[in-house]
């Protein structure tokens, strides 16, 4: 089975759009994992039903018993983060800007504070439009450790493919170079990389695909609103040549992939003439990984 994770080095690229288009084509032969938890949005193309929803802890949070605490001010002379502040005449800890260390809690003399692992977003696995299943999650707001929710989208996304027998996950990764895209491109056998011919984003291209290499893993681009900058965009196809990325397509600037969105349809749905162009797209990468 295969996992093909589609990133971009950053946001804006039309990423999230392709992937949905990718998986509106791919169809009942993928399960879809949304792994951009932090800004999670491919559920407004994909209709899902949130049939199953799981709670998901991570990371540490430290938690003042009222009763036990004596109010000697020994945690908040210590803590480093400025986040145990005194409300009401009580010392309380604030969770955005606790840490988890624990220092609060060594130093207690009555043993009032605890850390715990704080409820820090959900998981869903979801009948979608396309008859096929969909993993995704929602971050809550302020929360650390995206990366591990990433991970356990992607593997809750393989576990069911390989329960039903599918060709492969698609994987909707996070644009940019941070843990949340290290865990999405982690076990990936091949990455579709989206950019735009602008100078920022052949700029973060040549960035995340640092990133690529270091994985080893075969990549291929799509060249979104390729027509906007056709200077921009040659230098993005050269590139392309001298690192042996596939170009997989160009797709020209459209106004209709905003009106598809708008509708709640991929741009394969909506317009014929993109929709082909994706279409060639997923063929290419089909013939690449053998599906």
């Amino acid at each position: 089975m295969k996992e093909i994770v589609v990133i971009s080095g950053k946001g804006g690229t039309g990423k999230t759009s392709i992937t949905a288009s990718l998986a509106y084509i791919g169809g009942e032969d993928l399960i879809i994992a949304d792994c951009d938890v932090d800004a999670a949005d491919m559920h407004l193309l994909m209709d899902p039903d949130f049939g199953k929803a799981e709670d998901f802890f991570s990371g540490e949070l430290s938690l003042i018993d009222q009763d036990a605490c004596i109010k000697c001010g020994k945690c908040q002379d210590v803590c480093r983060y400025d986040a145990i502040p005194i409300i009401d005449s009580q010392y309380i800890v604030d969770p955005l800007g606790c840490e988890g260390c624990g220092y609060c809690a060594r130093v207690c003399p009555t043993d009032a504070i605890t850390n715990s692992q704080p409820n820090v977003g959900k998981c869903f696995v979801s009948n979608i439009r396309t008859g096929s299943t969909m993993v995704h999650a929602r971050l809550s707001i302020g929360a650390d450790n995206s990366g591990k929710l990433v991970a356990k989208v992607k593997k809750d996304a393989k576990a069911i493919a390989e329960e039903q027998k599918k060709i492969a996950v698609l994987v909707d990764g996070s644009p940019g170079v941070g843990c949340p895209v290290v865990s999405s491109l982690s076990g990936a056998s091949f990455v579709i990389l989206v950019t735009e011919p602008t100078v920022s984003g052949l700029h973060d291209l040549r960035r995340v695909y640092e990133l690529v290499k270091k994985f080893g893993i075969k990549a291929g681009c799509i060249i979104n609103k390729a027509d906007l900058n056709k200077e921009v965009s040659d230098d993005i196809k050269i590139f392309l040549k001298e690192e042996d990325i596939v170009l997989l397509s160009e797709i020209p600037y459209n106004v209709k992939f905003t009106e598809a969105m708008t509708n709640g349809k991929t741009i394969v749905e909506y317009d014929k003439e993109l929709g082909n162009i994706i279409s060639e797209s997923w063929e290419k990468i089909k013939a690449i990984e053998g599906l």
